[in-house]
C-alpha cells in the first residue's frame, strides 16, 4: 500500500545527484546513529522479554533458563568488542567497504574506467529542469520504503529514479528546502524530506544523495544516556508521528503532530523541539502551517476538534467543535482567511478562520466513508479533490461557496489513501491507496465533462 505522496516542483532537485560517499567523518556519524538505534532496540528487546517471562510458568521458565546455560545462550548476541567502543557490531568493519568516488583513488581497481558505461549512468541519473519528483511512501509485504519518481510532463512518463529503506511503517511525508544535519548552514537551497512514521522519531533525509544509508538528523529521543520515557513530554513525541508541515516563511521551524496527542515546533538549526503543544485530547491526526501569517498554525484531532494558533501565544486556542473525527485539514491558497476540513464522516466542511468557534460556510457530503484523501488545486480556485475510503476519487467545484461535483472516477487503486495536485500543471493529480500503486490522473484529457473548460470558467 501506498499511504502518502508528495510533489517536488520542477528545478528543485540536482541535475546531477551525488553519490553517497562514506568518508571518515561519515562512517563517525553513521557509527553514533547506529549505536543509537541499538541502545533503543536493546531497551525494546529487554521489555519484550520482561513481558514475556511474566506470563511463561514456572516449569517453562526454569526450562527456558536450562537451554540458556546449556548453550551460553545469554551471551550469543553480545558483540564485546562493538559494547567496549559503543559501536553497533554489523557496522564495526564497514569502513574496510568505503568506496571511492573516482577509480583513480581506490587502490584495489586498476581497470581503465569505462567512459561509455559512467555516462550512460550520468544520462539514467539525470533529472532535467522540465521534471518533477513524487514521493511515496510504500509498504510491501512488512518492508516499507520511499519511492523517488522522476515525472516527464512532456513524455507523461513517470519512473522510479531511487529509493530509500525506511525503518517503519510510514504515515506521512513532508518536503523542506532548508539544509540540515551535516549540511546546516549551506547557503544554496536544499531537496530534502522528513518522514513520519509508527515510531515516535522524524527522519530528515537528503534527496540529492544516490544509495544514502542514513538520514541527515534525526527529531526525537537523542539523549541516550537516559531511558526514553514513555510519559507525554515537553522534549519528543513518545507516539506515532502523524502529520508534518514546514514553514516556508520561518525556514528552519517544522511542526509534527503525534498519536500522544501533542503538537510539537522543532528548529532545524539544533535539531531540538522548542515548543510542546498540548491543547488536544487524543491523536492529532493533521497540522499546518498558515502559507502566508509566518506564526500561525492549525491542528486537527481525533477528539473531534479543529484548532488554530500562534506560535507567539501558544496558550491562546481557538476551536472549532466537531461532530467526527479529522482526517485531514487544507489552508485555501486562494482565501488565506479559510481552510477545509476532511471528516471521518465523509463530509468536508469550509470554514472561515476570522470567526473562531463558528459553523461552516458549507459542508458537502464528499463520500460514503471517511474523506481519506484531500488535496486544494494550487493553480485553479475553487476546485478540490477528494479521495475516499470507497475507493472513489472526485473533483468538486467550490466558486461563491456552492460546492458542486465536477466529475468521479475509479481508477482501481483499491481504497484512496492520498491524493495530491502538482505545484506545476493545474491538471496532474497523483492518486494513491491500498494497492500500492501510483496514477497520475490527467484531468485535461477528462470527456465528459471536459475539466479544461471548467478551469477556463473558475479563472474568469
Amino acid at each position: 500500500m501506498i499511504s502518502a505522496i508528495h510533489w517536488i516542483r520542477q528545478g528543485v532537485a540536482a541535475q546531477h545527484p551525488e553519490k553517497y560517499d562514506l568518508n571518515d567523518k561519515e562512517y563517525d556519524r553513521i557509527n553514533k546513529l547506529a549505536a543509537d538505534q541499538l541502545e533503543d532496540a536493546r531497551e525494546q528487546m529487554k521489555e519484550a522479554e520482561e513481558m514475556a517471562v511474566d506470563q511463561q510458568t514456572t516449569t517453562t521458565a526454569t526450562k527456558d533458563d536450562d537451554d540458556m546455560a546449556r548453550y551460553n545462550l545469554d551471551s550469543y548476541d553480545d558483540d564485546v568488542e562493538a559494547d567496549k567502543n559503543k559501536q553497533l557490531g554489523i557496522f564495526s568493519k564497514i569502513k574496510n567497504l568505503k568506496y571511492y568516488e573516482n577509480d583513480e583513488e581506490d587502490p584495489y581497481v586498476t581497470m581503465e574506467d569505462d567512459k561509455k558505461e559512467k555516462e550512460e549512468e550520468q544520462q539514467e541519473l539525470e533529472i532535467l529542469p522540465t521534471d518533477n519528483m513524487l514521493l511515496s511512501a510504500k509498504t510491501e509485504d512488512d518492508i516499507s520504503h520511499l519511492e523517488i519518481y522522476v515525472f516527464e510532463p512532456a513524455q507523461d512518463n513517470l519512473y522510479v529514479h531511487h529509493d530509500i529503506m525506511l525503518p517503519s511503517f510510514p504515515l506521512c511525508l513532508e518536503w523542506l528546502d532548508f539544509h540540515c544535519g551535516t549540511k546546516l548552514g549551506q547557503a544554496t537551497n536544499g531537496n530534502y524530506v522528513a518522514i513520519g512514521t509508527f515510531d515516535p522519531d522524524i527522519e530528515i533525509w537528503n534527496l540529492d544523495t544516490i544509495d544514502v544509508m542514513f538520514p541527515e538528523t534525526i527529531l526525537g529521543h537523542t539523549d541516550k544516556s537516559k531511558k526514553r520515557s514513555k510519559k507525554v513530554n515537553d522534549n519528543y513525541h513518545v507516539d506515532a508521528i502523524m502529520d508534518l508541515s514546514w514553514n516556508k516563511n520561518h525556514k528552519n521551524f517544522l511542526l509534527s503532530s503525534s498519536a500522544d496527542s501533542t503538537v510539537k515546533m522543532w528548529d532545524l538549526n539544533t535539531s531540538k523541539c522548542v515548543q510542546s503543544y498540548t491543547h488536544h485530547s487524543d491523536k492529532v491526526q493533521s497540522v499546518a502551517w498558515h502559507p502566508t501569517e509566518a506564526t500561525v498554525f492549525i491542528t486537527g484531532s481525533y477528539d473531534k476538534t479543529v484548532c488554530v494558533l500562534d506560535a507567539r501565544s501558544p496558550g491562546q486556542v481557538t476551536r472549532w467543535q466537531l461532530d467526527s473525527d479529522v482526517e485531514s485539514i487544507r489552508w485555501d491558497p486562494h482565501s488565506p482567511s479559510h481552510f477545509y476540513v476532511a471528516l471521518e464522516s465523509g463530509f468536508v466542511h469550509y470554514y472561515d478562520v476570522r470567526n473562531g468557534g463558528s459553523k461552516p460556510l458549507y459542508m458537502v457530503q464528499a463520500h460514503d466513508g471517511p474523506v481519506s484523501a484531500m488535496d486544494v488545486n494550487p493553480l485553479v480556485p475553487g476546485c478540490i479533490a477528494t479521495g475516499g475510503t470507497d475507493k472513489s476519487i472526485k473533483v468538486w467545484n467550490t466558486v461563491n461557496n456552492k460546492p458542486s461535483m465536477v466529475t468521479k472516477r475509479n481508477f482501481d487503486l483499491g481504497k484512496v489513501f492520498c491524493t495530491q495536485f502538482c505545484p506545476d500543471s493545474a491538471f496532474q493529480l497523483a492518486i494513491a491507496g491500498s494497492n500500492g500503486k501510483m496514477h497520475i490522473w490527467d484531468m485535461s484529457t477528462n470527456a465528459d465533462p471536459p475539466l479544461s473548460i471548467l478551469a477556463a470558467v473558475i479563472n474568469k
